[in-house]
């Protein structure tokens, strides 16, 4: 028999999420990207991509990895920050180590292109050998913070799809959890939305691939409305990426200064989606 393997967007999420672990390993045992590049005999460039997702790592240097990081293999392929259950509609504040803080805080208000690394320095209390200490290049701050996004906002449908008892029901919860992320993760999905631009390669793909699991998430359940009969747009491939695409633009114009709370907006947009897809249900 065939052994099974995961869905792409699957591994590159877990991926991502292992490279995150090392890297927050790493960085609590006090040593440099280079240290430990060294001291695992790969060269600097080849570690950053592990600790950015985007490469594997064999069990064998993972074992190596964990025992210089004073941890276990275990703690780091299993990840603690998301257990199972755990509530998708929940956002405690999003704690980034100082270079990410200033690097998102700098994409957000300069754009990617229009951010230099002093930028991203000032913002985040650091010089700018300060930065290169722990991070090669200004890409790699963007591959990490899109990344971040990326994988959370994956994990979320996940949950909040698992909630949902048919169609309906299970599109609702993916649209309340798009528009809650895109709300309570306000400049995370501002960049996003608009800084792919600034990506290119294996970093390009790997996050689109996840964008799009989400993306078909919806798809699906729409298209499975329609087969049921309990959805009843004529157009459910066009209405599912109309749906998402709203969701995804709340970062333009929402701001936690105006009337309505990320809940809120999301009740609305629940709403409107439900319109989209014609389900005749009035919430």
């Amino acid at each position: 028999m065939a052994r099974s393997t995961p869905a792409r967007g699957t591994a590159d999420a877990d991926r991502v999420a292992l490279g995150s672990r090392l890297r927050q390993a790493r960085r609590a045992a006090g040593l440099t990207l280079r240290e430990v590049a060294g001291a695992l005999a790969v060269s600097a460039g080849t570690w950053s991509a592990v600790e950015n997702g985007r490469t594997r790592i064999t069990e064998d240097r993972l074992a190596a990895a964990a025992a210089l990081l004073r941890t276990r293999p275990e703690d780091l392929v299993e990840s603690p920050e998301r257990p199972e259950g755990s509530d998708w509609r929940a956002f405690p504040p999003l704690e980034l180590e100082p270079p990410l803080a200033g690097a998102l805080e700098a994409f957000v208000e300069l754009g990617y292109h229009g951010a230099g690394v002093r930028d991203i320095a000032q913002r985040a209390g650091l010089s700018v050998p300060g930065v290169y200490h722990h991070w090669a290049s200004k890409q790699d701050l963007l591959v990490a913070l899109l990344d971040l996004a990326a994988a959370d906002l994956l994990a979320r449908a996940r949950a909040a799809r698992a909630e949902g008892d048919g169609p309906v029901e299970r599109f609702t919860r993916l649209v309340e959890c798009l528009a809650l992320f895109h709300t309570h993760r306000r400049d995370l999905g501002f960049i996003g939305a608009g800084e792919m631009r600034g990506l290119g390669g294996e970093s390009r793909a790997r996050i689109t691939a996840a964008r799009q699991e989400v993306q078909r998430m919806v798809d699906d359940e729409v298209a499975e409305g329609c087969r049921r009969g309990l959805m009843g747009t004529p157009l459910p491939h066009e209405a599912a990426r109309a749906v998402v695409t709203m969701c995804t633009a709340l970062p333009r114009w929402w701001s936690p200064e105006g009337p309505s709370s990320p809940e809120e907006v999301a009740r609305q947009y629940v709403d409107f989606a439900l319109d989209v897809v014609r389900t005749g249900h009035s919430r």
